[in-house]
C-alpha cells in the first residue's frame, strides 16, 4: 500500500520518515529534514534548508533558502525567516567535548520576521511581530513588536503587525493601527 503525502516534496529533498510535516507544506530541493523534526501546515521550506531533530516549526512559516534550524529552536506560527538565517544551540561549541553539552533553547514567537543572513544566538526569545534586520546578530531577547538591527543588534523602535515602523506615538501610518506602551511592553489598542 502506498500512502499519499499530504504535503509537497521536491524529488531532491531528503526527508526522514520520522519527521512530522503538516498538510499543504511545500518542501523544495536540497532540503534536509531530520528524524524528530516537526513542521506545521502551509509552510514553505525553500531550497537548501536544514531542519534538525528536535526543531519545532509552526503553521504558515516561511524559511527562505539556506535557513538552518537546530535542535532546541521553536518557531511559532506566521514567522518569516529570510535567506541564510542561522540559529545556534550551543554557546560554547567544541569539536571534542570533555564536559556535558547544554542545549540552550530559542523561541521565535508568532508573526516575527527575521531578515536575511541574521544570526540568532541560542537562549533568546524573539517576541511577537518583532522585526530582526538583515545581517543582525541577536545576542539577547527581542521584545514584542521591537525592531532590532546591527552587530550586536540594538533597538531601532517598534513595528506594527503589518511590518511597518511605528511613529513616536506608536501609531501606524500604513494600516492605522494604534499601540500603547504599558509596563514597558507595547500593546495593540483594542
Amino acid at each position: 500500500m502506498i500512502l499519499k503525502r499530504k504535503f509537497f516534496c521536491h524529488s531532491k529533498a531528503l526527508i526522514s520518515a520520522q519527521a512530522q510535516i503538516g498538510e499543504r507544506t511545500r518542501v523544495w530541493a536540497f532540503v534536509n529534514i531530520a528524524d524528530g523534526a516537526v513542521i506545521g501546515q502551509d509552510c514553505n521550506i525553500c531550497d537548501g534548508c536544514y531542519i534538525e531533530k528536535g526543531a519545532v516549526i509552526g503553521n504558515h512559516v516561511i524559511l527562505k533558502n539556506g535557513v538552518n534550524v537546530f535542535e532546541g529552536v521553536t518557531i511559532e506560527d506566521n514567522v518569516f525567516c529570510g535567506a541564510n538565517t542561522a540559529f545556534t544551540n550551543d554557546r560554547n561549541p567544541r569539536a571534542v567535548r570533555r564536559d556535558p553539552w547544554v542545549l540552550e533553547k530559542t523561541l521565535v514567537k508568532t508573526g516575527a520576521s527575521i531578515g536575511s543572513n541574521a544570526v540568532i544566538l541560542c537562549g533568546v526569545t524573539i517576541g511577537q511581530y518583532a522585526v530582526v534586520g538583515a545581517g543582525a546578530v541577536v545576542t539577547k531577547n527581542v521584545a514584542d513588536y521591537e525592531i532590532v538591527a546591527g552587530n550586536p543588534s540594538r533597538s531601532l523602535g517598534y513595528a506594527c503587525r503589518c511590518g511597518r515602523k511605528l511613529s513616536a506615538d506608536y501609531d501606524c501610518a500604513a494600516c492605522r493601527k494604534q499601540y500603547r506602551l504599558l509596563d514597558n511592553q507595547l500593546r495593540l489598542k483594542e
